[in-house]
């Protein structure tokens, strides 16, 4: 009985392994939430090619817009189980949406298994030229002076809870403009439609270095490459004004643990490669790719810290 129940476990090592290698046989379908232009589809179509490249099949972007990512992440939920699919993690998707949403369609934590993390990057603070601000204490003394007349965009929930922060700690009133990706909030915010916008540095870099747009403060611990002259909130401040975003692949629950180990080790690869990390580091987001262990790990601890800040923020959306 016992060689029979080592022949078993010994088998299913072999088949295990034998999955893995031959995964896989297809395309693969990478859902980015958001519209093309921002943030997240930029590191989707940087990684995207490299990953296929590694994986002998083509992994192709689709992108599934609305509800500040929600409606793309529930889909990637409800996909089968083998590796075919694979979702952009985001902070804002994963860890605050399901405290903010009344129903997202789907549980962050028992709908999904880790793959790794790809980026760590703060947001940027950009404003409309026209603002008559450099800093954040003058853009907390301008939204004091006229309680809810500025607005601010967002296509994610985190950039939303960045400007509620904001809001929180200066106790100032601002208008919320909610949008389906960060191209169309920026394309407003470069015609003078929105008054500022916390986005990922990706998106709006060019606009800034150009002069369309003025930066005024990121939130991260330290100053970003990609905007060398911009103090961090703490230098402008406001130390509370932390928010670290991060983009990873999830996949959906039950996915084979031999499909995820493979897709993690050429995720974490793709990574590695200097000319994807110029290309990452271009658009203001820096490598940081982790284990699937890690990244489940960084999703929990995240989840709970905005559900408390949502909470504590009364936030709540039908």
């Amino acid at each position: 009985m016992k060689y029979a129940l080592a022949l078993l476990v010994a088998l299913g090592c072999i088949l295990g392994s034998a999955h893995a290698q031959q995964f896989p046989t297809k395309s693969i379908r990478f859902i980015v939430p958001f519209t093309p232009g921002g943030g997240t589809d930029t590191f989707a179509r940087i990684v995207a090619p490299k990953l296929g490249d590694a994986l002998g099949q083509q992994v192709i972007v689709d992108n599934r817009a609305g509800a500040q990512g929600s409606i793309g992440t529930a889909i990637g939920a409800k996909s089968p189980p083998d590796g075919y699919t694979i979702v952009l993690g985001f902070i804002g998707t994963l860890t605050i949406n399901p405290h903010l949403y009344r129903n997202v369609g789907y549980d962050p934590i028992k709908d999904f298994a880790a793959v790794a993390r790809g980026t760590m990057q703060p947001y940027v603070l950009v404003v409309h030229p026209s603002v008559p601000v450099k800093t954040l204490k003058e853009l907390a003394a301008l939204a004091g002076k006229h309680p809810g007349k500025l607005t601010f965009g967002s296509s994610s929930s985190a950039a939303q809870l960045a400007a509620e922060l904001f809001k929180m700690i200066t106790g100032t009133n601002m208008l919320h403009v909610p949008y389906k990706g960060a191209g169309p909030a920026l394309m407003d915010l470069l015609a003078g439609n929105l008054d500022m916008t916390f986005s990922v540095p990706a998106a709006p870099s060019g606009h800034v270095k150009a002069g369309k747009l003025r930066a005024i403060a990121v939130t991260g611990t330290k100053r970003l490459l990609e905007f060398p002259d911009i103090p961090t909130s703490a230098e402008s401040g406001y130390p509370d004004l932390e928010v670290t975003g991060w983009y990873g692949i999830v996949v959906p629950a039950g996915t084979p643990k031999d499909i995820i180990a493979r897709l993690n080790a050429e995720t974490v690869r793709a990574l590695q490669l200097s000319d994807v990390k110029q290309r990452l580091s271009g658009a203001g987001l820096d490598a940081a790719p982790s284990s699937s262990e890690e990244f489940a790990a960084i999703i929990k601890k995240e989840y709970e810290r905005w559900g408390k800040v949502v909470k504590a923020a009364g936030l709540k959306v039908d």
